[in-house]
């Protein structure tokens, strides 16, 4: 989201030319694109919820059928995003924010970029009203859940990409179909920083912070079709074990996570492959089918393989710029590059209370003193990931790393109301309490159903 951005000369060759020519040249393209330098002002979110069509029976809030496609696409009208409905415009929601559809028919909602947080959780909360009210129309409901307690995982979309997800995910395990379909998150975006040290510091923070804040928002201990275990996060739990190769980067050994970051990402096993006679987002038929080339790569080769030349025979040509930005939206680690740093380790937030993390990240990142301290008190917790998954509020430990970071939070927050919500979850997680609507400041109620 930072709006400057040095160059280098083998990043504007890759950009003006789109060839990258070397690993080198792809190396500096991924540091200055994911990486991009500047004032870090701006803070942004995704929301997620499960979705449902007809009425709630009684076992459960998401037991109702997953709403159709073609529901979705009419209840959202011009809104509507090109992966269910090709010719859509694709408007943003009065807020400014962009809807999505994951592959289980969870709806996301993207927003604007904004300087302030308060700012930014009011136009969310205005577009997460509307976005229910079109719904509505359907008879399509969002459920506040990180975790479908209730369904199988089914996959609507049948876009390539997610057909090629699916494949790989499935030869590793149970948990990419249910990351995909049975999963909802919040997820906060944040500034890289003004400079290289800026990006070291602020990058080192949300990552050590990372299993605290984990456990402090966790609650999704129910996921159907889950394997046996008592998790607090079975959301995390799918995203940490679906493929370890894609989402637990080797951060101990970077000592510069630009560099670490641009070797890493050419280093994973390419997810799918973009055939130029096959478009994504629009589909063959009605439903969504799309045309029967397969994009799934040859196992286990690597981007830096195909940029090498090992894959000609396979895939037939060379990788561009565009093959390598889609490669990097495949990269699932905690905290993702894209430009800006993307926290993807919170679970979708009861009700309303989503508000709470986006300010706990806003405040633990307002000064560098502020961001050196968080990551002085997470040391103890740094990489700790399955355990704060599994565990949750509910090893002492964790829990006092948690309650000191909000406390933090709470005393560098940004208005009274921000330091109010944050202390009421740090009094929260005191009590070793998991989050409900209602400790949210604009809780919506129990049910986990949005009214």
């Amino acid at each position: 989201m930072a709006v400057t951005l040095e160059h280098s000369e083998l990043v504007s060759r890759v950009i003006h030319d789109g060839d990258l020519g070397s690993r080198a040249a792809a190396e500096a393209y991924i540091g200055g694109v994911c990486f991009k330098q500047g004032p870090p002002t701006l803070i942004g979110a995704e929301l997620e919820w499960l979705t449902v069509q007809g009425e709630c029976p009684a076992s459960g809030p998401s037991a109702a059928p997953r709403p159709q496609l073609t529901a979705l696409a009419d209840a959202l009208g011009p809104h509507a995003p090109r992966s269910i409905a090709p010719d859509s415009p694709a408007l943003a929601l009065p807020g400014g924010s962009r809807v999505t559809i994951e592959p289980g028919g969870q709806i996301e909602l993207s927003s604007a970029p904004f300087a302030d947080a308060a700012q930014l959780t009011s136009s969310l909360r205005d577009d997460a009203r509307y976005l229910r009210d079109l719904l509505e129309s359907r008879s399509i409901r969002m459920v506040s859940a990180a975790a479908d307690a209730d369904r199988h995982p089914e996959r609507l979309l049948q876009l390539p990409r997610y057909r090629a997800m699916e494949q790989s995910f499935g030869g590793i395990g149970p948990y990419g179909k249910l990351m995909m379909c049975n999963t909802a998150a919040t997820q906060v975006s944040v500034d890289a920083g003004a400079d290289r040290a800026d990006v070291t510091a602020r990058w080192t923070a949300l990552y050590a912070m990372g299993p605290a804040l984990l456990a402090a928002f966790a609650c999704s201990p129910v996921l159907h079709s889950a394997p046996p275990g008592a998790w607090a996060s079975q959301r995390m739990r799918a995203w940490l074990r679906l493929d370890n190769a894609r989402t637990r980067p080797p951060l101990l050994d970077w000592p510069d996570p630009i560099l670490g970051y641009s070797r890493w990402a050419l280093d994973v096993p390419l997810l799918c492959v973009r055939r130029p006679d096959d478009t994504e987002g629009r589909p063959a038929n009605g439903n969504g089918a799309g045309h029967d080339l397969s994009w799934s790569p040859p196992p286990g080769a690597t981007f830096a393989d195909w940029l090498s030349g090992a894959l000609d025979d396979e895939v037939g040509r060379r990788p561009d710029r565009h093959d390598l930005d889609y490669h990097l939206t495949t990269l699932f680690p905690p905290v993702r590059a894209s430009g800006y740093l993307e926290v993807r380790y919170l679970d979708a937030q009861p009700g309303d209370s989503w508000t709470v993390p986006i300010h706990v990240l806003d405040a633990l990142l307002s000064s560098r003193a502020v961001i050196a301290e968080a990551t002085a008190l997470a040391a103890p917790l740094a990489g700790h990931w399955l355990d704060a998954a599994r565990y949750g509020l509910a090893d002492l430990d964790i829990r006092a790393v948690a309650v000191d970071l909000l406390s933090l939070a709470a005393a560098n927050a940004r208005g009274t109301d921000a330091a109010r919500e944050i202390e009421a979850a740090a009094e929260r997680c005191r009590n070793g309490r998991i989050p409900t609507a209602e400790s949210g400041a604009h809780g919506t109620g129990g049910s986990g159903v949005t009214s």
